[in-house]
């Protein structure tokens, strides 16, 4: 029986890429097909689940199909452009390398040699499938021919469930009930790697603004780890010179549940990526019914569809203005969380491993026995 085998550069418990790879696995498996996940890197925490990439020849089934998870550049590319099964991409974007150079050359250059194996891999590829259009002109650009788009899997039952539980003094589970008074001060939140592309400076120089202008007690959460030290460094120096060492916090790495805790608690997202090619926090934020504010770049506006605020001004006092507006509008926040709602149906991301397994059924050289 052919298998449909999934290739990872490491697999990650927890982030947007090793979560929708799993999903995949289990969802090719659901079909009856043999399924496995090869990797360069064992991590620790996930060597259970995943096997050395020089295994695969010595299980190699003719009719295989294999997946490459692509968002950065790995000795993966050139060694599956190498091997005669089917081959399909799944592109989670390429991060601009001008935006990573002035932070970290080493990591620019990765970002470089990424897009030389995006172009490798066209040809040999028989279908790519991206996290969303605006990744999907990327891949027509770097010659693929047969392409699609399916939204990554991501994890919002834990986010839902924590905004049922958690209903925090700024927030209400019932969409009719009025909106108390603000607290003293609106909970800002932003998750994501502390990276040079997230441009969490514009979100910080934006709170030093409304805290100057009618919200002294704001404060900001910032979920996630750095991508690279120089910039999470100059970020960590950058709110001390702001005088908002005090009201930002670095709260790292965390758990799901963690993260579905912040969600809950906060009273705004805000999202001031120069780059994004999907943008997973939009979607677990409008899963928690938490507003979203953010620039209009890359695919956020695509992600978002119409169920936030998109602020096109990159202005601190632009953005500042947005987020008070919005949260001192409760009819039109009920409407935006509705529109979440729909939104969330639309994208459907719970079937998304499903939907991508359907489109390589076919491409299977042996038809799969049902379980």
């Amino acid at each position: 029986m052919s298998g449909i085998h999934h290739f990872v550069p490491v697999l990650h418990r927890g982030d947007a890429v090793g979560r929708h790879t799993l999903r995949l696995r289990d969802a090719s498996r659901a079909k009856g097909f043999e399924s496995q996940i090869y990797v360069d890197t064992l991590e620790a925490d996930t060597a259970h689940e995943t096997l050395p990439v020089p295994a695969y020849p010595e299980a190699a089934r003719p009719g295989d199909v294999l997946v490459y998870q692509f968002a950065t550049a790995s000795a993966m590319a050139p060694w599956l452009a190498a091997r005669a099964e089917t081959l399909v991409v799944n592109y989670h974007n390429i991060t601009p390398p001008e935006l990573m150079a002035p932070w970290d050359t080493h990591l620019a250059l990765g970002q470089l040699q990424a897009q030389q194996d995006l172009g490798l891999l066209a040809p040999r590829t028989a279908l790519a499938v991206a996290d969303s259009a605006y990744n999907e002109a990327h891949l027509a650009a770097a010659g693929f021919v047969r392409t699609a788009v399916v939204p990554p899997s991501a994890a919002l039952d834990e986010v839902d469930g924590a905004r049922a539980a958690t209903a925090g003094p700024n927030r209400t589970n019932e969409p009719d009930e009025p909106r108390p008074p603000r607290a003293p001060g609106t909970r800002w939140l932003a998750v994501g790697r502390v990276s040079p592309n997230k441009a969490l400076e514009n979100t910080v120089a934006a709170l030093a603004v409304a805290r100057a202008h009618g919200d002294p007690g704001a404060t900001l959460l910032i979920v996630g780890k750095p991508a690279t030290a120089s910039y999470a460094a100059a970020l960590r120096r950058y709110v001390i010179d702001m005088g908002l060492d005090d009201a930002v916090r670095f709260a790292g790495h965390a758990s799901d549940a963690t993260v579905a805790a912040a969600y809950a608690e906060s009273d705004v997202l805000v999202v001031t990526s120069e780059h994004e090619g999907f943008c997973v926090p939009v979607v677990e934020a409008m899963a928690g019914r938490l507003p979203v504010v953010a620039f209009d770049q890359g695919a956020v506006p695509e992600v978002l569809g119409g169920a936030g605020v998109l602020v096109s001004d990159t202005d601190p006092y632009a953005l500042a203005g947005a987020i008070d507006a919005l949260l001192a509008d409760p009819t039109r926040r009920r409407g935006l969380e509705d529109a979440g709602d729909r939104q969330l149906r639309a994208l459907d991301l719970a079937g998304a491993a499903a939907r991508f397994v359907a489109l390589l059924v076919p491409l299977a050289g042996v038809g799969a026995q049902a379980p």
